[in-house]
């Protein structure tokens, strides 16, 4: 018999049995199924987490001063002031792996404009800090070093902030707010960087840190009541700009040996890191649970070919009796496994897709469909039908012809 027939044969057997056929595939379509929606979950997460990286700066580091004891009770990092202006001028001209250093000062602030007016986060901070954190604008322009070294009263603005104030399509540059009833003219707008773990990150007014440190802030004039964000000469050169500064830190506050910094350096590329690395952990072990569903359905496709196999026996005989040879059997059988296989493997991925785009729309987690991972499943399918249908077909192929025809 040429293939062609064989298959058509192997068909008509599978189709006799609609109901059978279908469950016996649904243990490969729910593991082809899961597969393809987890691991397209699990690779939108690490894409959204490589775009926050990328957002960070992939060569930043962040300094904020220690955290404060009494009577037992720690506060939060920074509470504590231990850094001051100077250190962040060593950190800037000392440390050979630093390329860039920025303070940033922070406050809660109304911000009024054109009768609206607006809580937010305004920040006070040099223009080397929007090179650190890769963050141009994307209307009008930044402040520079001369509007530092001047104090001039000019604001760079959020996107929501804009969207809040002057609506989404109006033109803020060259428009006066008002922080803190303090008149700033507005010169640009930043890019918009979207919602990041701790909020919206364009829900923030820039300000220049001299204008923030005579208008808005008070007190602890020796000390940064902020950050300093740093920008290594390269990404290689993080872990080594970590230590220099920490080593530097450390000599300029006279810590003994043994004692605990009053300081922190943290890295943002190994949070990013471990973040990713979670990711890719939590999509490989739910890959593996579906890889075991795609297991026991080849061990279902196994049971329902063998049975097949029994209750065909006296049709295998009168094959074989006409002329068919053990090889047509066997292919025959095999056919049908991979038939029945690969179909589930196809139903899968539409179920996988599905339930992929429903997870997306229903709880708005990122997804990003691989199409290498969508071949690999089928193929895999594939595979199972082959190895689990095997057995059955060698079962098939091996009867003798006049037991066969005898069989009741």
């Amino acid at each position: 018999m040429s293939l062609s027939q064989i298959f058509l044969v192997a068909l008509r057997a599978l189709l006799r049995n609609k109901m059978r056929s279908f469950l016996t595939t649904l243990g490969v379509i729910i593991g082809v199924g899961a597969v393809i929606a987890m691991t397209a979950i699990g690779a939108g997460a690490k894409a959204r987490v490589e775009k926050t990286f990328e957002s960070m700066g992939s060569n930043m580091l962040m300094v904020r001063s220690g955290a404060s004891s009494r009577g037992g009770v720690r506060g939060g990092a920074g509470s504590q002031p231990s850094i001051t202006w100077d250190d962040l001028e060593a950190i800037r001209t000392e440390v050979s792996a630093v390329r860039y250093a920025a303070p940033l000062l922070g406050t809660n602030a109304q911000v009024m404009a054109e009768g609206q007016n607006w809580a937010t986060n305004v920040q006070g901070t040099t223009p080397d800090y929007f090179t650190i954190t890769n963050w141009p604008a994307s209307r009008g322009t930044l402040f520079d070093e001369s509007d530092v070294a001047m104090g001039t009263k000019v604001a760079v603005l959020g996107q929501s902030v804009v969207d809040n104030l002057f609506g989404p399509f109006s033109e803020p540059i060259g428009q006066q707010v008002r922080i803190n009833h303090v008149p700033f003219e507005v010169i640009g707008v930043a890019k918009t960087k979207g919602q990041m773990g701790h909020g919206d990150q364009d829900d923030v007014v820039f300000i220049p840190v001299s204008t923030f440190r005579a208008k808005l802030q008070g007190g602890l004039q020796q000390f940064i009541a902020g950050s300093i964000y740093v920008g290594a000469a390269s990404q290689e050169a993080t872990t080594r700009a970590e230590e220099e500064i920490t080593s530097l830190l450390r000599g300029r506050h006279r810590i003994r040996r043994g004692a605990e910094d009053d300081f922190s350096v943290r890295n943002r590329a190994e949070f990013a890191a471990a973040q990713m690395e979670g990711a890719e952990t939590m999509t490989s072990l739910l890959a593996g649970i579906a890889l075991v569903s795609l297991l026991v359905g080849g061990i279902g496709i196994m049971n329902i070919m063998l049975v097949s196999v029994t209750e065909r026996t006296r049709e295998i005989g009168l094959r074989m009796a006409i002329g068919a040879k053990p090889l047509d059997i066997l292919t025959q059988f095999m056919v049908e496994a991979v038939v029945l296989s690969i179909v589930g493997g196809l139903l899968g991925v539409a179920f996988g897709l599905g339930t992929a785009s429903w997870l997306v729309a229903r709880f708005e987690w990122p997804m990003l469909v691989q199409p290498e991972i969508v071949a690999l499943a089928i193929g895999f399918s594939g595979f199972v039908g082959i190895a689990f249908g095997l057995w059955p077909a060698l079962k098939a192929s091996r009867l003798d012809p006049i037991q066969a025809l005898r069989y009741e």
